[in-house]
């Protein structure tokens, strides 16, 4: 019975943050339409950046049997290390360079870099193990 009665006191206060969140939002963009015009720029360069990061790995597939058959962990780390640096290259343009930015935007990109590389070692290690299958 209370397991009940919290889940439904629950949802009513969900659903009363969600409505005066999204009513905030809705008048906040309709007097400030330049910070919408910001928000879709930032999720246009997060779309492409995370098109390129997924796509860079499996669009250079012939490069992990390379690295694998040099039998040499620095050949692997270097091909590892490539992609990352490919990866904070295509970040780092698209965001205007270098200069000029917050902690916090740098803390993001310092994220998106680190996933990115455990990204690139899971598909070079799923490719390394397709290898060996073969």
């Amino acid at each position: 019975m209370l397991t009940a009665v919290g889940q439904y006191v629950g949802g009513k206060v969900l659903t009363a943050i969600l409505v005066v969140a999204t009513a905030g939002a809705t008048i906040w963009f309709w007097k400030h339409p330049e910070h919408l015009k910001t928000i879709w720029l930032t999720i246009k360069y997060v779309l492409v950046w995370l098109g390129f990061v997924i796509v860079l790995p499996w669009a250079t597939f012939f490069v992990t049997p390379w690295a694998v058959s040099k039998d040499s962990n620095l050949v692997v780390a270097l091909m590892l290390v490539g992609y990352v640096m490919a990866d904070v290259l295509v970040a780092v343009s698209l965001i205007g360079g270098v200069s000029g930015h917050d902690v916090l935007t740098w803390m993001v990109l310092l994220l998106g870099f680190l996933a990115a590389g455990v990204y690139n070692y899971m598909v070079c290690e799923f490719q390394a193990e397709r290898l060996e299958q073969v």
